[in-house]
């Protein structure tokens, strides 16, 4: 069988795919860029392939399917121009930073034919997969109330790093400075939305200020609760400003039946769950999850999440090799990133409740 051309453009994350990918037997790495030549001839000389440092030229090359993992803001202009080229894409989260390229971006894919996916790698945690298979069992029951939280103190790559590595951008504030952290509620909503097939049809969202040691413009913590179409809630937490270790991700699900968080100091290696029937110590049981997939050659990590990255861009290799839409689609990737960008329009306008549009109507 054919292998499938790839090319890999972003190379700070973008080295551990571009390693995923010369890995596999059935893909070929064919191309790598980034806007730091001296970066991509790096990565470029581990994965023996072409390096680029102009995003168009890279585009140009023969290639059937493109791994966008470039700054938040750029995701959209290499989306576009990746598929203009005839290449299916996965991309970094979050799919887009507003309204109008959200709406570009549905006509877009769907015009094209080609395979669109969301690379959001929380959704293939093996702790999240956890959670979705005892969902799907009925374990807690029908899920009314969901809370995530990303923190994540960031403040020391705020600046982009002196180290050569900054793309001739060295200590000027880099994306995520001025970002808005509810933008990067992707890793909290994607999961939650995965494992409850629901949508987001409202948001109100508060942001705290009351902080004097932060530079104008920049952002503490954003809180967001949202409303989903078949009446349930979310509520998010995210931060990339606050005083806390070790960062973390957090999960929690109550259900009719019962309830299961992750861990906030071992988020990944340990559930907590309670039902009612089975708890009769009303208390919750703890359940050990491995951090990795098991039975994966030891090249699955190299996408530095554990082996997240190694499944996600296995489903995104089948997808295009049968036809098919993947699990983090275009309706996913549009429904896990559009309610972050309303939250934050409504923290501007100091909490009010915005009604979010379903853009993937036909």
């Amino acid at each position: 069988m054919k292998k499938l051309r790839i090319g890999v453009a972003g190379l700070r994350r973008g080295s551990g795919f571009a390693k995923l990918v010369s890995s596999r037997p059935d893909c070929r790495l064919v191309a790598v860029c980034d806007r730091n030549i001296d970066r991509a001839r790096e990565v470029a000389g581990m994965v023996q392939v072409e390096p680029y440092d102009d995003y168009d030229r890279f585009c140009q090359q023969e290639m059937d399917a493109v791994i966008i993992v470039t700054p938040p803001s750029t995701h959209f202009e290499c989306t576009i121009k990746a598929m203009e080229a005839g290449n299916h894409v996965l991309c970094e989260i979050p799919a887009v930073v507003s309204v109008e390229e959200a709406e570009v971006l549905v006509k877009k894919v769907k015009a094209s034919g080609l395979i669109y996916m969301a690379a959001e790698n929380v959704c293939y945690f093996p702790i999240i997969q956890e959670m979705h298979r005892r969902v799907q069992e009925g374990q807690i029951g029908n899920v009314i109330l969901a809370e995530g939280e990303y923190i994540h103190d960031c403040r020391q790559i705020m600046l982009n790093r002196d180290d050569g590595l900054g793309g001739g951008m060295e200590n000027i504030p880099s994306w995520r400075a001025h970002f808005d952290p509810i933008q990067y509620s992707t890793h909290e909503l994607g999961p939650f939305l995965m494992i409850m097939e629901d949508r987001i049809v409202s948001v109100s969202c508060m942001e705290s200020t009351n902080r004097d040691d932060l530079e104008p413009g920049t952002l503490q913590i954003q809180s967001a609760v949202f409303q989903t179409a078949a009446g349930r809630v979310i509520r998010e937490l995210t931060s990339f400003k606050i005083v806390r270790e070790p960062p973390h991700h957090f999960y929690c699900l109550y259900g009719t039946r019962g309830s299961m968080e992750t861990d906030r100091y071992h988020g990944e290696t340990n559930l907590k769950l309670y039902v009612k029937s089975q708890n009769v110590q009303n208390q919750m049981t703890d359940i050990p999850v491995s951090p990795i997939h098991q039975g994966l050659p030891p090249e699955a990590l190299a996408g530095g999440h554990g082996t997240s990255e190694f499944i996600m861009v296995n489903d995104f290799v089948q997808a295009i090799k049968d036809g098919k839409s993947p699990l983090l689609d275009l309706s996913m990737a549009i429904r896990m990133t559009l309610p972050g960008i309303y939250a934050a329009k409504s923290a501007r306008q100091g909490g009010e409740r915005i009604v979010i549009p379903d853009l993937l109507k036909s």
